[in-house]
């Protein structure tokens, strides 16, 4: 039971929090709307949208951390501990409890998104909004795609996926 309470609950976290991130973020993209823009504003956007799906839709989420986030989650259901349900968003993530090249690269890519939002936040007009329009679309994407990965995971009852967990994981199991 408690491996099912963390499953659900990190499933929910993840993808809560992207879908969260899309609606916010959607708001100030449809700003884009309320200006005066010319061609190049427009081909910016289709560029940039298009340029976001990939990298970030499917590079960065269906190809890489949406598999991790379901192998991680099996894992949970598998192997529950008590500390790790509670934060069991966290662990998907893979912020703690993981190998210590999981963790580098979970916290960097969480510094490099912090700055890129500094960089957002003081962008001009129409240029937020464009900017945010790909986030958008690539959170969306990643939403889906884990989404997607979760019912696949749960559906196999495994993943063959390395959840990158740390070492001593493996001598406890």
């Amino acid at each position: 039971m408690l491996g099912r309470l963390g499953f659900i609950w990190g499933s929910v976290g993840v993808v809560g929090m992207l879908l969260a991130s899309v609606v916010r973020l959607s708001n100030i993209a449809l700003e884009f709307f309320l200006y005066p823009v010319h061609i190049w504003h427009w081909l910016a956007l289709l560029l940039w949208i298009v340029f976001m799906a990939y990298t970030e839709g499917y590079k960065g989420f269906q190809k890489a951390f949406s598999p991790r986030v379901a192998a991680r989650l099996i894992w949970l259901q598998q192997n529950p501990k008590p500390w790790l349900v509670l934060l069991a968003p966290l662990y998907a993530m893979g912020f703690i409890y993981a190998s210590k090249k999981r963790i580098i690269i979970s916290y960097g890519i969480l510094a490099m998104v912090a700055v890129f939002i500094i960089i957002a936040i003081n962008l001009p007009q129409p240029w937020r909004p464009i900017m945010d329009a790909g986030v958008v679309v690539g959170l969306f994407w990643g939403a889906t795609a884990t989404g997607w990965h979760i019912l696949l995971a749960l559906r196999a009852g495994t993943s063959m996926v390395n959840p990158e967990l740390p070492r001593a994981a493996y001598r406890h199991v």
